[in-house]
């Protein structure tokens, strides 16, 4: 229903433009930092999604469902980002930047600790397993919709899937 009424929209209006923020925002900037790994760059990168989003909106087709061309769009970007040297120099700041900082006390006593531990395990996979992990457990796609937005057959979807379970749970009993 969403993806039949977008693709014949050819261009978003600045209400329509929030909506789709409003609703798919945090989705977009969550992907982009399992990407990424970086706070900010992620925020950038969701922002610039939703420009062009405003002005390329015309190139939707409904092949997809729109959450779909939504991620494609952060990934190219993410992934773009990512070659650029600016990038590279702004991850080794961070590295060097926050190498003795600590979790702050509201962190610790609102977070909870297995799934910090985890999260921390997926996200120190590589980027194309951990990619696939969390396309599947934050975002609810499925095998197919990761195919057609990774442009990897399923089987190499399902492969990786494997793959990156297996290696978040040999992390997980190694730190137990």
């Amino acid at each position: 229903m969403e993806s039949e009424y977008l693709k014949y929209i050819q261009d978003v209006d600045s209400t329509e433009l929030y909506n789709l923020m409003t609703q798919y925002g945090d989705d977009v900037w969550r992907y982009a930092y399992a990407i990424t790994k970086n706070h900010e760059q992620s925020k950038d990168i969701a922002q610039e999604v939703f420009i062009k989003v405003h002005l390329k909106m015309s190139t939707f087709r409904g092949q997809s469902s729109f959450k779909t061309w939504l991620f494609s769009i952060t990934r190219n970007i993410a992934l773009n980002e990512m070659r650029s040297s600016y990038f590279r120099r702004m991850l080794l700041f961070e590295n060097v930047r926050s190498t003795q900082t600590a979790q702050s006390a509201e962190v610790t006593y609102m977070g909870n600790q297995a799934a910090a531990e985890l999260r921390e395990i997926i996200m120190s996979l590589s980027r194309k397993l951990r990619e696939v992990l969390i396309l599947n457990l934050e975002h609810d796609l499925t095998i197919q919709e990761m195919a057609g937005l990774l442009e990897i057959s399923e089987g190499t979807v399902k492969s990786r899937m494997n793959r990156a379970r297996k290696e978040a749970q040999k992390r997980w009993e190694a730190a137990r």
